[in-house]
């Protein structure tokens, strides 16, 4: 059996262990190695972890005897210290193990915002498990800031309220996840949790954390100083590459990979948030579980290529409905087509250029956002659908294709402009 050793036991890799025990389940010796003293489990559903709404044992995903029944070896709660590219071993804390093929999934690293009082007491990322654990455990009635108003962030707030506390959100830009919203959403986003007691502070840039030895005020640039117990940072992730960098691969932003996920050694492959592909990173489960197939096949012998694929972004923060796909910025020989419906809560805008669509927000209703980034990917005509365009597949084709019927079905103050 060829000796095969992962550095990681996330949710990309354990998709890749899938894959080769489905296809030869005699073919690999696995160790596996993880600095989390657990297995692989669904770190998307952390966020209902942390609101009380699943337990941890819900969301695993390869349990003990999961990997007893394809012969694991785990090596859980032991870090690695180095790759001995030489020898082919992995050192772990507690002993090596030498490896014919290694595949580093090291995943990411939450940046913390190195401001003064960032090592103090109840400071915490929102990364993995004991993140979750050390936010569930702080007291019911707390106050929490969350700094960062991305998803995650967001998740984190929306939890932490469930739990009892009082939640304020700094985010740094003019509104809330400005990489998947433009600023119409992003209020509605806002309000939204302001509605449901979460407040919200945009344009917001941290000076320091306040406390002797456990953290007891959040002080901003503009002097405000808002009182806590506990802070989250959620302001980004790093992918953790120091392995791979210390044993020599390549690494520019994260660990170089080919079409095949193959490293700079021909020994050593790479998947998942730690890689970097034609100088693209990757942190969304799609195209991590994509690598993964590829990597999968690479390993058996077979041929596959990984290729970056065009993706939406459909989420469910706190209960408001979000849809983002393509890229809607604002450019020379672009329009805008946009619906606003104030009483329901609901916001569309379709970004069109040169009788393609390439963008599109929603929030409120995202009932029609997979037709929407079907006519992204495909880089459909919509030239003769352009006056219906907004109201879905619905009204395409037929009596429906009608503008003036699809307005006469909308509330009075709904608006439709572009």
């Amino acid at each position: 059996m060829e000796k095969l050793v992962v550095i990681g036991a996330g949710m990309a890799s354990g998709r890749l262990l899938e894959h080769l025990f489905e296809a030869d389940p005699d073919r690999f010796e696995v160790t596996l190695f993880n600095a989390e003293p657990r297995g692989n489990y669904n770190r998307i559903m952390l966020s209902p972890v942390l609101s009380g709404e699943k337990s941890y044992a819900e969301i695993v995903t390869h349990d003990d005897d999961w990997y007893a029944a394809h012969n694991v070896t785990c090596r859980f709660g032991e870090a690695v210290e180095r790759i001995d590219r030489h020898r082919r071993v992995v050192v772990g804390v507690n002993g090596e193990v030498s490896y014919d093929r290694l595949v580093i999934a090291t995943g990411s690293a939450p940046f913390i915002v190195p401001c003064p009082g960032h090592d103090l007491d109840g400071v915490i990322a929102y990364r993995d498990l004991d993140d979750t654990n050390r936010m569930i455990d702080t007291a019911p009635g707390s106050r929490a800031v969350v700094i960062g108003g991305g998803l995650l962030g967001l998740e984190a707030a929306a939890g932490l309220r469930l739990r009892g506390m009082e939640v304020t959100v700094l985010h740094l830009a003019g509104h809330l996840m400005e990489r998947q919203l433009d600023p119409a959403a992003g209020y509605l986003l806002s309000a939204d949790l302001e509605r449901r007691g979460i407040a919200v502070m945009t344009e917001a840039s941290t000076r320091c954390i306040q406390g002797t030895d456990a953290v007891e005020a959040v002080e901003l640039e503009n002097g405000t100083v808002l009182p806590a117990d506990l802070v989250v940072m959620a302001v980004g992730i790093r992918p953790a590459v120091a392995l791979a960098r210390e044993a020599g691969l390549t690494v520019n932003r994260a660990i170089e990979v080919d079409a095949q996920m193959q490293t700079s050694d021909p020994h050593i492959l790479a998947v998942g948030e730690c890689v970097e592909f034609a100088g693209q990173l990757f942190g969304l489960v799609a195209p991590l579980y994509d690598q993964a197939k590829v990597l999968a096949a690479t390993l058996l012998g077979e041929p596959a290529a990984f290729a970056p694929k065009q993706l939406s972004t459909k989420l469910k923060v706190t209960g408001c409905d979000l849809f983002s796909a393509g890229d809607f910025a604002e450019g020379p020989g672009r329009e805008d087509i946009v619906f606003r419906d104030p009483a329901r809560g609901i916001y569309k805008r379709l970004v069109v250029e040169d009788d393609r669509l390439v963008g599109a927000v929603m929030y409120g209703d995202t009932a029609d956002g997979n037709w929407f980034f079907g006519l992204i990917k495909d880089g459909t005509d919509v030239a003769e659908m352009r006056e219906t365009l907004i109201f879905g597949p619905a009204y395409q084709g037929g009596a429906a294709q009608d503008p003036m019927a699809a307005v006469a079905a909308l509330p009075a103050d709904a608006e439709i402009c572009g």
